[in-house]
């Protein structure tokens, strides 16, 4: 969630929601508006030539900020209505937009009362589920859940970016001169202060220009190899994370998600070595980076049609392309509050020829009447958007 100055114009007028979106019934709420759930909309009908092949194995994915119920205040979202902050009415939207998207894989983000609520809901909607909270007492994390019927976790890793402090010991105190902070010149606003809100400082116990101290953001990340349970038996590496939100901590940020593609290739590799196969990657995640910023940049740096890659000395381990932009175009938001709107969620995917992506998850427009406001709202239980693919099994 990002506070600050808006980048898409907030419109005053109401529009319909789009067509392929379908309104969730809950029990008990029938007296307030509905959950709004979108369509996947096939890459044919944008334009882009994906013929698809009915015999093929597909699955689907979907990766979701549901916003954890410990960053709920009022403060932060005087413009949501009250009802949509409480967790008895927000908890049941989000668990029946979960079950309505009917997601083969679930990549969610913000996720606290994990073990308390979303773990037996899912399973009882027919998901097993891995998680990983984040460190140093904060309470909530990354989770991938799976449909029982579809795929089986094969072999599992998490990631704590504060590790990265061990990397920076041995270097020398040049690499500390170099870690300062400066703005992102992209003009991304400030986001909620995570530390504020849970009683503790933004920066902790020390220094910020001192590496070991700025690189203990606590954030996490998870790693699931999954194998399909179709003919072809084909092996998919999911990599799912929430990267730190300060926009001015570019350097931060930076190091997270080379790290995590660090972590990601390793993985890869031993994956590939225990069951003899050639994995598919998807990455998927709340990168709190818009499109063309550093981190995107790194990101797509591997890929061919990058316009204008960031300069390292490390090769990218993994080549990845965005299904968003592959198939038709990043959307124009992914987080809507009155503070910001803009694109901070995406699936990477690494190109091969064992899978492509062949529809995507239809988001709202900025005029939508389902946005006006900000969120969340009755519409949509978080301060963020669902995004999701679904993909098309090639080869194993």
């Amino acid at each position: 969630m990002f506070r600050g100055v808006s980048v898409l114009p907030r419109f005053s007028h109401p529009s319909r929601p789009s067509a392929s979106f379908t309104r969730i019934f809950i029990a008990k709420m029938s007296n307030l508006a509905a959950p709004l759930c979108p369509k996947f909309i096939p890459v044919e009908q944008t334009g882009i030539t994906s013929i698809t092949d009915p015999d093929r194995f597909k699955f689907s994915m979907v990766s979701y900020n549901i916003l954890a119920q410990v960053y709920v205040k009022s403060a932060f979202f005087p413009h949501s209505p009250s009802a949509c902050l409480k967790w008895k009415q927000r908890s049941q939207a989000v668990l029946s937009l979960l079950k309505s998207l009917e997601a083969d894989f679930l990549c969610l983000q913000e996720v606290d009362e994990y073990y308390e609520f979303y773990k037996a809901k899912m399973e009882q909607t027919g998901y097993s589920s891995i998680y990983v909270q984040r460190t140093r007492q904060k309470r909530d994390g990354c989770g991938v859940f799976y449909k029982n019927d579809v795929a089986e976790l094969v072999l599992q890793e998490t990631i704590e970016y504060n590790d990265l402090v061990n990397t920076i010991i041995s270097e020398s105190d040049s690499q500390a001169d170099s870690s300062t902070g400066s703005l992102d010149k992209n003009g991304t606003p400030a986001e909620k202060n995570e530390d504020l809100m849970q009683g503790g400082a933004k920066v902790e116990h020390g220094d910020p220009n001192d590496p070991r101290v700025r690189l203990k953001r606590d954030c996490v990340g998870i790693l699931a190899a999954l194998q399909l349970k179709d003919p072809s038996r084909h092996i998919v590496i999911i990599a799912n994370t929430h990267i730190y939100w300060d926009p001015e901590w570019v350097d931060v940020k930076l190091a997270q998600v080379k790290y995590l593609l660090s972590r990601l290739s390793l993985f890869k590799s031993l994956v590939s070595e225990k069951f003899d196969c050639t994995p598919s990657v998807l990455v998927a995640g709340d990168f709190n980076s818009i499109p063309g910023d550093q981190v995107y940049q790194y990101l797509v740096s591997g890929s061919p049609s990058a316009i204008r890659p960031v300069q390292c000395k490390d090769e990218l381990p993994i080549p990845l392309l965005s299904v968003y932009a592959h198939t038709r175009r990043e959307p124009a938001f992914t987080n809507c509050t009155p503070g910001f709107t803009g694109t901070l969620d995406y699936i990477f995917f690494a190109p091969s020829g064992c899978i492509k992506p062949i529809s995507f998850l239809e988001l709202p427009e900025a005029d939508s009447a389902s946005v006006e406001g900000g969120l969340p709202n009755h519409h949509h239980p978080s301060d963020h958007l669902p995004i999701g693919a679904e993909f098309e099994v090639i080869s194993g």
